[in-house]
């Protein structure tokens, strides 16, 4: 039989934080980012949970080609914009939107031959200090490409450096006002945080990113449960042997974890090969037949290790879930695992390994 762990991804749960999100923006039409093959649950398998949204907003031309094999005749936002000239042909083609940041990108539409003009979303940078033009350069940078007979529309947008945190957004939105007042077109600003904390902030459009996998933007002083979110991705697997230990006993490389009592643990069939994080310490919590446990021990390449101590009917072939929902209906948050990694919930579902099989599920 093959290796027992399994990823699943849930439809119905994307298609419930997708409304979460809407209904967070309820004036504003709303685009599903599926950028890194839809955060690491697959382009394909996401699309049916989240083809309710008003436009997909991603990074590459291939996923951009995905979701118009998958049928989607609406919206496609390149979030990056274009690399090089001839990526404003395939844009053409599969009527592509795309962001402009730079002097270069402006360029290459000057050149650019199309009988069907560009819709464009000029990129200010108002203190991300990541793509985009600065306020000052911003103004000039619209009537460059108001000018040109290749674009068509051009909608305004930025991005939050702080809308997770207390800062908040209120800084960037004020250069961002003040800049823009006076410029038609539509917005785009509220990424994941800004669309749930910070309603007043909303504008034409909204991008909610990890918010509709699951993952809490703000966590931990708010959990995936406190904005009504559930969990998109499952990591599970089994127990594949039973070691019993004496006090003094040691587990794993390093023998870094040492029993203080007599404990049942048991060996679960993922490692760090299959996108679990090394670096989880001991005491990451787990589920065990959908019971609270921890793991013990130093995350091998193949196996980790848990504590059966709270699960003592629990043996060869009981289900542990490494994130998400047990069978027991019982969630355990990525945000809870990717916090004892020292990380955040995007980087544990974008490093699901090639290996583990990939299910969907309701």
């Amino acid at each position: 039989m093959p290796r027992p762990i399994q990823a699943s991804i849930h439809t119905e749960a994307l298609a419930h934080n997708l409304a979460r999100a809407r209904r967070a923006a309820p004036e504003a039409r709303v685009w599903a980012i599926v950028k890194a093959n839809a955060y690491g649950h697959g382009i394909e398998r996401a699309y049916e949970g989240l083809r309710g949204a008003d436009g997909f907003a991603l990074l590459d031309l291939d996923e951009a080609q995905r979701v118009r094999t998958l049928g989607w005749r609406g919206p496609i936002l390149l979030l990056e914009g274009v690399f090089e000239q001839r990526d404003l042909e395939l844009c053409s083609r599969l009527d592509l939107w795309h962001a402009v940041h730079c002097e270069e990108q402006i360029d290459m539409l000057a050149t650019h031959k199309t009988n069907v003009p560009h819709r464009v979303f000029l990129k200010m940078n108002s203190g991300m200090n990541r793509l985009g033009f600065t306020p000052e350069r911003y103004r000039s940078a619209w009537t460059r490409l108001n000018a040109l007979p290749q674009v068509d529309e051009i909608s305004l947008m930025t991005h939050f450096s702080d809308a997770d945190g207390a800062r908040g957004v209120a800084e960037q939105m004020a250069v961002f006002t003040t800049v823009t007042q006076d410029l038609p077109g539509e917005r785009t600003l509220g990424n994941s945080a800004a669309t749930l904390r910070q309603s007043e902030t909303l504008s034409d459009w909204v991008r909610p990113g990890i918010a509709i996998y699951g993952s809490a933007p703000d966590y931990p002083e708010h959990s995936a449960a406190d904005w009504d979110l559930q969990p998109t991705m499952t990591l599970s697997a089994k127990i594949i042997g039973i070691q019993h230990l004496a006090p003094g006993d040691s587990v794993g490389y390093g023998s870094s974890f040492i029993a203080e009592q007599a404990m049942r643990i048991g060996v679960v069939a993922c490692g760090y090969a299959d996108g679990y994080p090394r670096i989880c310490p001991s005491d990451t919590p787990v589920l065990v037949n959908g019971v609270r446990s921890r793991t013990v021990g130093r995350v091998s390449m193949d196996m980790i290790t848990v504590d059966l101590s709270a699960v003592p009917e629990a043996g060869f072939g009981s289900e542990v879930t490494l994130w998400g929902r047990a069978a027991n209906g019982v969630v355990l948050g990525i945000d809870d695992v990717a916090r004892c990694a020292g990380t955040v919930g995007y980087e544990l579902m974008c490093a699901l390994a090639q290996r583990v099989p990939v299910v969907v599920s309701a």
